[in-house]
């Protein structure tokens, strides 16, 4: 993320300082209910729970395979998250017994949940730690929203947390794995640890591995919360080679490294075509636009070609909130670029070492990605501000895919973290 959409000075703060300072609501597409659904769906609120792990948590709770609870978006790990999980069985008995997790709602239905079966996220967020004043702070945060609002639009980065809040390798193993080096994602997996990232994350036990090799001797190191380092040690303890040691992991969190991987690339190349001084706010020949519904939701991933011979007309439909320029998330179906835009991205994929073909994964061809498109910005959303005496709130609403701490990122003009 090399740029902002606005100009104001930044007023430093901190945003979740408890998981109680950053509230996300999902606004959820029901399934239908259906008494004799084979289908279990539950209403969950969780305070500080991993996406992955609350699902695995769940899952153990009400004695089902691992990797049978489905979600349709992924929440922040530091949070109050309140959002609809599902599994095929039974409706639980009563509450689920985990910590800092309540069932608020509860309902057999026809059909459970994929990813992507929501509309968005409210999000209610506090700032606090600020560097000036409260009512410095809230000055300062108005105008911000004013210039965005003149601007008309936020850049759609994909935030911090789709790379790891705690240790970010997620695109690092997605790398890999797109690569078809699978010894090497595994490996990135059980032992990087990036600049920046803070002590306690496994460090003895991933060293002791990165020295040794040994996974009986690291299974013994690694603490028993990290079940997704020790499934990929118990198999390869048992002598299973890479591949079939990653199959050990749930194939949710094996398409989230790809999706890492793609997010990389997007938001390279939504900061060079920045760099290169190319609009954001309407598309040049080459360029895709994604069209959008009367709600102002994006109605299909699949991008409109923007040649010269449409140039006008898609960028009027753009200018009249009918289209958003789009991005690449590249995949094995992403057609060849063309224009300025296409440059970039082609000049990313040489550097990474990677081509279009490679996102088919024959060696994992359940996580492979045809790829699609992602919208390069997005409007600025209704905004409530208000003050307290530690600090500003922040009340918004988002479509999915997008990230509150971008958009926050605005107002402090550094990690919204």
């Amino acid at each position: 993320m090399e740029f902002y959409a606005s100009r104001t000075p930044g007023v430093a703060g901190r945003t979740k300082a408890s998981p109680d300072d950053f509230r996300v609501t999902e606004i959820s597409n029901y399934p239908v209910p259906d008494p004799s659904g084979t289908f279990s769906v539950l209403r969950v609120q969780s305070r500080d729970w991993e996406q992955h792990e609350l699902g695995q948590a769940i899952a153990r709770r009400l004695r089902l395979p691992p990797a049978s609870v489905q979600w349709a978006g992924t929440k922040d790990r530091r949070a109050v998250a309140e959002r609809l999980l599902s599994y095929r069985g039974p409706l639980p008995s009563g509450d689920l017994g985990l910590p800092r997790v309540v069932v608020l709602d509860a309902y057999t239905a026809r059909d459970g949940l994929v990813l992507g079966h929501h509309f968005g996220n409210a999000f209610e967020v506090r700032v606090g730690e600020l560097g000036v004043p409260v009512p410095a702070a809230l000055d300062a945060f108005r105008a911000t929203e004013q210039e965005l609002r003149t601007a008309g639009f936020w850049p759609n980065f994909f935030g911090p947390q789709r790379f790891g809040e705690v240790r970010p390798v997620t695109h690092e193993v997605g790398r890999q794995i797109v690569r078809g080096d699978l010894d090497g994602a595994v490996e990135t997996y059980l032992v990087a640890l990036p600049p920046g990232t803070p002590d306690g994350v496994g460090d003895a036990a991933r060293r002791v591995y990165a020295e040794t090799h040994d996974a009986a001797r690291a299974l013994r190191e690694f603490p028993a919360h990290y079940r997704f380092e020790r499934a990929l040690l118990e198999r390869l303890a048992k002598g299973d080679n890479a591949e079939r040691a990653f199959r050990a992991l749930a194939r949710e969190l094996r398409l989230l490294f790809v999706h890492a991987f793609q997010a990389l690339l997007f938001n390279r190349w939504l900061s060079r075509r920045h760099a290169a001084g190319l609009p954001l706010h309407r598309p040049v020949p080459g360029d895709c636009i994604l069209r959008l519904g009367r709600d102002g939701t994006v109605r299909s991933q699949e991008g409109i070609p923007v040649s010269a011979d449409n140039e006008a007309e898609c960028a009027e439909l753009v200018q009249r909130n009918g289209a958003l320029l789009a991005g690449p998330l590249v995949g094995y179906e992403t057609p060849s670029s063309e224009g300025p835009g296409g440059a970039i991205l082609e000049a990313l994929l040489r550097e990474e070492g990677v081509d279009r073909s490679m996102f088919r994964l024959p060696a994992t061809p359940e996580v492979a990605s045809r790829g699609a498109w992602r919208p390069a910005v997005l409007p600025v959303p209704p905004l409530g501000l208000s003050a307290e005496a530690s600090g500003v709130w922040f009340r918004f609403a988002l479509p999915k895919g997008a990230y509150a701490t971008v958009l926050l990122r605005e107002f402090l003009k550094t990690g919204a973290e």
